[in-house]
């Protein structure tokens, strides 16, 4: 993928909030949007990204690493992240974990004067990572992120425990060590304890406030 120069249209902080699956980067992110207006924050979601498998047989679309980085469609992501700085909206994909395709409707993302994308690999793609003013790495013990995986995945995406399992053993645990926990060393502030460490979290809330408080 060839880089792309984008114009800063707007005066926006952009954030990228990453971290290993289940480390409690949705909590983190919850929380900081929970403290800010509504109207000038918006979330982007590397999970929304994941490339669309509707031409594979559900058994196969049920198989995907979705913790390798192939699995994500970064040129679409860097290109959406570039024209929200740009101060353009974008239509951000919608994607089932259920049955591993995008939806033929869409999400419509403002730029606002703060920008938060989130997901476990957004680090580790350097024409992405070189967008965000702030880059965030979540870290959790490895035992309280399979706890939250276990919890999720069985909730929301109606997989078993044996599933859950097998997958975290073939593919989180080593996508984590060899894709994502490498990511840290980029990261401005690394926040231990995820949505727990109140004081992370503060801090970040404050910059972004400083932030609000300016002129478009």
């Amino acid at each position: 993928m060839q880089s792309v120069i984008f114009t800063h249209y707007y005066n926006m902080l952009v954030i990228g909030i990453a971290g290993g699956t289940g480390s409690g980067k949705t909590t983190v992110v919850r929380k900081i949007m929970e403290s800010l207006p509504k109207n000038e924050v918006s979330l982007v979601s590397q999970d929304s990204y994941y490339k669309d498998n509707g031409h594979l047989p559900l058994e196969e679309r049920q198989k995907i690493n979705f913790d390798h980085p192939d699995a994500i469609e970064f040129e679409l992501l860097t290109k959406h992240v570039g024209e929200l700085k740009n101060g353009h909206a974008v239509q951000e994909p919608i994607y089932s974990y259920l049955n591993c395709t995008r939806s033929a409707e869409s999400n419509t993302i403002h730029p606002t004067k703060v920008v938060i994308v989130e997901g476990i690999l957004i680090l580790g793609n350097p024409e992405l990572r070189d967008l965000f003013d702030i880059k965030v790495f979540v870290s959790a013990d490895a035992d309280d992120r399979l706890i939250r995986v276990i919890n999720r995945d069985i909730v929301e995406r109606g997989r078993t425990i044996d599933v859950v399992l097998d997958r975290y053993h073939k593919s989180v645990k080593p996508m984590h060590l060899q894709f994502i926990e490498p990511t840290k060393r980029y990261a401005d502030l690394i926040m231990p304890q995820g949505g727990h460490n109140t004081v992370a979290i503060d801090i970040l809330t404050s910059i972004i406030k400083i932030n609000l408080q300016k002129e478009i």
